[in-house]
């Protein structure tokens, strides 16, 4: 995600780092040179008389390609508001987790039950990602779990899910050994249960992409378009056809490339969610609450938080 001030004028307008300009520029620089063509035919009469030059269809095609490329960007930007939301909920929980445990647990239970739900919380990245986190997992899990279990929860399907049962299981052994009663087994619990819909809104999103045929007449109904605007242009605009088709040809490649984008917020792309920093958040607070010293909050490279 792209953290910086709003530039100037002319910063904003040399801005490289999270625009889509470069994944678009092929498609824009195309449609230019085929607009500098259809300019050259044009201005040698060599389409005179087959095609009419008209903006109408033009304009009626451009307000609903407009429509289009809206309704779906409003779409995929409330996958993504809604994957902010639900990761922002995760750090609620977390500190929630860490204030309910301090009242009801002993110290070794509690520091134990936090190192899970903290490693639930790499591991529910890893899987969003389709990355190795191993490396960055809590250092006392492997006090908190035998090795073998803690490899079979490693290579199980869903590493995220098995590594909140163990949370579970922990809250469960608590009660059943007396240290707690059901009034705390069920708060604490309660927050568990809100991390596992957290992860179930997560693998939601994750998984279910917007219908590809909604996807794929956006993109047709802009290609077309594109290529096709030149011939309406050119007999108003004559030798400035191939700018204004570059501009127009921005707009909706551009729009039609951020939504692709924000369709899919767990990636590591500039526009994406910064789950790196939010799990460092997560850290920070379970540190803070079980009196360890505290990682430092990740900073933006290049404007950039991962």
């Amino acid at each position: 995600m792209i953290v910086r001030n709003r530039p100037g004028a002319l910063g904003l307008m040399l801005a490289w780092k999270g625009s889509v300009f470069p994944h678009i520029l092929p498609h824009i620089l195309l449609s230019g040179l085929f607009a500098i063509v259809v300019t050259w035919v044009t201005r040698h009469h060599y389409l005179d008389g087959i095609v009419e030059y008209t903006l109408l269809p033009f304009t009626l095609m451009g307000i609903a390609l407009s429509i289009l490329l809206s309704v779906r960007n409003t779409a995929t930007y409330d996958r993504w508001w809604e994957a902010r939301k639900q990761w922002g909920q995760m750090v609620v929980e977390m500190r929630s987790l860490a204030r309910t445990s301090g009242i009801y647990l002993n110290p070794e239970r509690r520091r134990s039950l936090l190192v899970l739900a903290l490693a639930h919380t790499h591991l529910l990245r890893g899987q969003l990602r389709e990355e190795d986190v191993r490396a960055d997992l809590p250092e006392g899990l492997n006090q908190v779990l035998p090795q073998d279990e803690l490899d079979a929860i490693l290579s199980a399907r869903n590493p995220a899910a098995q590594m909140l049962q163990c949370a579970g299981d922990l809250v469960a052994n608590a009660y059943k050994a007396g240290e707690i009663d059901s009034v705390a087994a069920a708060a604490l619990d309660k927050h568990l249960h809100s991390l596992a819909g957290v992860q179930a809104a997560s693998e939601r999103i994750a998984q279910t992409p917007l219908p590809f045929a909604y996807t794929l007449l956006a993109h047709r109904t802009a290609y077309f378009y594109c290529y096709l605007l030149p011939f309406g242009l050119v007999g108003a605009a004559g030798w400035f056809t191939p700018v204004f088709t570059g501009i127009v040809a921005y707009t909706f490649f551009g729009l039609d490339r951020l939504s692709e984008q924000l369709e899919f917020p767990f990636g590591r792309h500039t526009n994406d969610l910064p789950l790196d920093a939010i799990c460092r958040i997560h850290e920070i607070s379970v540190a803070e609450a079980l009196g360890d010293p505290a990682p430092e909050l990740l900073q933006p490279v290049e404007f950039q938080l991962q």
